[in-house]
């Protein structure tokens, strides 16, 4: 079992920034890809951007040159630093570990993000 717990989220005005942490425990060595999703009231939840153990990136496009995702594997810890955000940034954000091999997914509690207009 693998447990996720993420913190940073908050309250911020247009054009802000704030940085996610999502601190991971427990049978961490199949993990290969931890992630950050996003998901809004009446919407599925969608990716924002994961890393790969490898340190392989991949991002939504709307957040592409905005956001940055980063992987501390010593700490099991992964980041997302969030600049210039919009309004429609806000959501809940959850944090992420997979094992792609057995397509086993681990998610957080989320954390709030509101970013004021």
């Amino acid at each position: 079992q693998v447990q996720l717990v993420e913190s940073g989220g908050g309250l911020v005005q247009a054009g802000g920034s704030l940085r996610l942490s999502c601190a991971a425990s427990g049978s961490m060595s199949r993990i290969n890809e931890m992630g950050w999703y996003r998901q809004v009231p009446g919407k599925q939840r969608e990716l924002v951007a994961v890393v790969t153990r490898s340190g392989s990136t991949n991002y939504a496009d709307a957040v592409k040159g905005r956001f940055t995702i980063s992987r501390d594997n010593a700490k099991n810890t992964v980041y997302l630093q969030m600049n210039s955000l919009k309004s429609e940034d806000t959501a809940l954000y959850y944090c992420n570990a997979r094992i792609s091999a057995f397509n086993v997914d681990y998610w957080g509690k989320g954390t709030l993000v509101t970013v004021s207009s």
